[in-house]
């Protein structure tokens, strides 16, 4: 839990901000992104939690973190959907990112949520 409320957009590692009301998405990075998390190590599970506000999409979750649009990968994860950046995320969401680096085989099966 953090001494205050969080500024909007901010992004606090491992850890809920724990205040009522603010709407906050749990991203899991792999790979190189993993520098974006506090523990970076490869043994962890580098959660990062992100406030959102309304109408936020992944897109805006990523340029929060800092992550050049060129080092996501096409596999992007929200609640355990194949999703596209445009795609909106929710309080309580979990979002999964891999980088460019990271390709998922067989791909073409899972339908890309918009």
């Amino acid at each position: 839990m953090s001494a205050g409320p969080p500024l909007p957009g901010s992004v606090q590692v491992n850890g809920a901000w724990g205040e009522e009301g603010q709407t906050v998405v749990e991203v899991r990075l792999y790979g190189k992104l993993r520098r974006c998390a506090e523990d970076r190590s490869a043994s962890s599970e580098s959660i990062v939690q992100v406030t959102v506000g309304e109408g936020d999409t992944i897109e805006d979750v990523v340029r929060k973190l800092g992550i050049a649009r060129e080092e996501l990968g096409r596999n992007i994860f929200l609640n355990g959907q194949l999703s596209a950046l445009t795609r909106e995320v929710h309080d309580g969401d979990r979002l999964g990112l891999f980088p460019d680096d990271m390709s998922l085989l067989y791909r073409q099966y899972f339908p890309v949520h918009e």
